[in-house]
Formats: structure tokens, C-alpha cells, sequence
């Protein structure tokens, strides 16, 4: 302040900015009359209103016990608190990009015939919801026990809903922060989503991969007939997580690729045994052996001959290997 005077003169005004007794609420006849609430968006701006006659002598805003204005005169160190109007009839102020610390009871405090009145709104501060922490992508093993955390935030506080994002569709899994699976299955990886509501804004969604390891299974096999001469294919699929390796053995002799005129090939669960050339040493009974770090699996593959002729093309063999063989 620049003088003694004006501090003087302004602590008489703050005499009657101290609220006494009950607050008048705005369906009262008695001045001043606020606001009953005021409901903003966080970062929005929020104003205050406080309706006043021409008996209001002096006038001041409060937040809780701290000043904000008095009269024109700012109080306040924020430099988001401004004042809108001081008139015979409204007393408002402005609150910029409001917080969630702003939320709480204002106080509208005016001078009227030498009486302190008072009345109070209470800023209400909305904010959207928020995941703030959640768990990461997750690879376990078929069997085990898992736990996936999802953390939010927000005003009204958020609901907090898990689904998962299963082939079969969308599935409801859990209404809480928390989910825990005990036991898992293959069938329950995937992609898993956290989604916070409140109402205020759009939810915000989070997700979450679960990757469930499994040993090998040998899901599709097909004993196979070439003639000789001809091209022969034998396949073998195996499903797998991590994606199995594949070996082929003949009796107990593992298979090397390019070696007897065979081919091996691996793309993904499906594993193709291919003989160029097919020759009657090469029918028999042929091994297929899936393995990943969880374990391995295998099955058993027939290459059998088949006869070529004008009235039976693609008939069996018939030979001492066909018999043996023929699945």
C-alpha cells in the first residue's frame, strides 16, 4: 500500500469480509444471492456471480478464508482471478483455466446498512478420466497366474471396466482396477482393454497384450500316396506358442534338407516334406517332430505308392510297401 491512510482505510473494509452466522443461500430475500453451484470442465473458466441493490455499500469475494477481490481492488496473487462486474446489481468474477485445486466454497461478502452479510457457491471441477497407470504387454505360460493393473483418475471418479478382445468377440471380463486370472488358458490371450468413464468426456482406452506360451500340438497330418517318378508332399501342422520347430525322421534317421532329393520347408505351424522324385525306397513311415522351449509332440506320416494306368489312376500300389504302410 502507498500510505498509512489507505491501510487504514482499507482494514474498516475488511471488517465486514469475515462471514457470520448462517450464509444466506440464493433463495433468500436478504441480499446478497449467489449461485447455489457452479460445475466447470478442469481447464475451462469459471464465473461467479453474486446479484446485489443499491443498500450494498461494500463488497468483497472469498475463497474459503483467502480474499480475492474487494470491491475493484484485487486481492489475489493469481493472475487467473479477474473480476467481470461491480455494479448496482451484480458483483461477479472469473476464474481462468480453473484446476482441480480451485474446487470448493466461494464467498460472496457484502456491506448493507452497516450488517455483513454473506452467501456461498461451491465450484464444482469436472475432469475427464484418466489412465494413469497401467500394466505392460505380458508373455506367461499356460497355467499361470496373472494380474493386470489398470489405474485412473479422474472427477467424478471413473469406472473402470476390463474386456477382452477376443476372436469370438467382445468379451465383459471385470469391472475394477484389478484383473486377475488364475490358471490361464490359451484361449484366454489376446488383446485386453481398460476403459475409464465418468461421464465427463470420452473414456479413455488402454490395452493390453497377453501372450500365452503352450507346448506343440500336432493339430493336422494326411498319410500321403505318389507314384514313382511323381512328386510326393507330406505336411504336418502344429499349434504353438512360442511357433514350434519341426524335424522329420525316417525310422531313426533324422531328414536333412536337400539331401536324398527331399526338400524341407518351414512356414509358421506348417512344416511340407517333399520328394522330387519319389522312388520306391522312399515309401514308409515318416516321423514329424514339433518342439518349442515348453516341450515337444509327434506324429507319425505314411508316403505310400500309387499305380498309374489308363484304369486305375491313383489306385494303391499294390506292393509290399503299400501293404505295410497304407493308412
Amino acid at each position: 500500500f502507498q500510505s498509512c491512510g489507505y491501510l487504514w482505510e482499507h482494514s474498516r473494509v475488511l471488517l465486514f469480509l469475515v462471514p457470520a452466522g448462517v450464509p444466506v443461500r440464493s433463495g433468500d430475500a436478504a441480499f446478497p444471492k449467489a449461485m447455489d453451484n457452479v460445475t466447470v470442465r478442469q481447464g475451462e473458466s469459471a464465473t461467479l456471480r453474486c446479484t446485489v441493490d443499491d443498500r450494498v455499500t461494500r463488497v468483497a469475494w472469498l475463497n474459503r478464508s483467502t480474499i480475492l477481490y474487494a470491491g475493484n481492488d484485487k486481492w489475489s496473487i493469481d493472475n487467473r482471478v479477474v473480476i467481470l462486474s461491480n455494479t448496482k446489481t451484480q458483483y461477479s468474477i472469473k476464474i481462468h483455466n480453473v484446476d482441480v485445486y480451485d474446487e470448493g466454497p466461494y464467498t460472496c461478502s457484502v456491506q448493507t446498512d452497516n450488517h455483513p452479510k454473506t452467501s456461498r457457491v461451491h465450484l464444482i471441477v469436472q475432469v475427464p478420466p484418466q489412465i494413469i497407470n497401467i500394466s505392460s504387454d505380458i508373455t506367461v505360460n499356460e497355467g499361470s497366474s496373472v494380474t493386470l493393473m489398470c489405474l485412473a483418475f479422474g472427477r467424478p471418479e471413473p469406472t473402470v471396466t476390463w474386456r477382452h478382445l477376443s476372436k469370438k468377440g467382445r468379451g465383459f471380463v471385470s469391472e475394477d482396477e484389478y484383473l486377475e486370472i488364475t490358471g490361464i488358458t490359451r484361449d484366454q490371450s489376446g488383446e485386453y482393454e481398460c476403459s475409464a468413464v465418468n461421464d465427463v468426456a470420452a473414456p479413455d482406452i488402454r490395452k493390453v497384450k497377453v501372450t500365452v506360451n503352450y507346448p506343440p500340438y500336432i493339430s493336422n497330418t494326411k498319410n500321403t500316396g505318389a507314384s514313382v517318378g511323381q512328386k510326393g508332399i507330406l505336411r504336418c501342422e502344429a499349434v504353438a506358442v512360442p511357433v514350434a520347430e519341426f524335424q522329420w525322421f525316417k525310422e531313426d534317421t533324422r531328414l536333412a534338407n536337400g539331401l536324398d532329393g527331399v526338400r524341407i520347408e518351414n512356414k509358421g505351424q506348417m512344416s511340407t516334406l517333399t520328394f522330387f522324385n519319389v522312388s520306391e525306397k522312399d515309401y514308409g513311415n515318416y516321423t514329424c517332430v514339433a518342439t518349442n522351449k515348453l516341450g515337444n509332440t509327434n506324429a507319425s506320416i505314411i508316403l505310400y505308392g500309387l499305380a498309374i494306368n489308363s484304369r486305375c489312376l491313383g489306385c494303391p500300389l499294390l506292393s509290399k510297401a503299400h501293404s505295410k504302410f497304407k493308412g
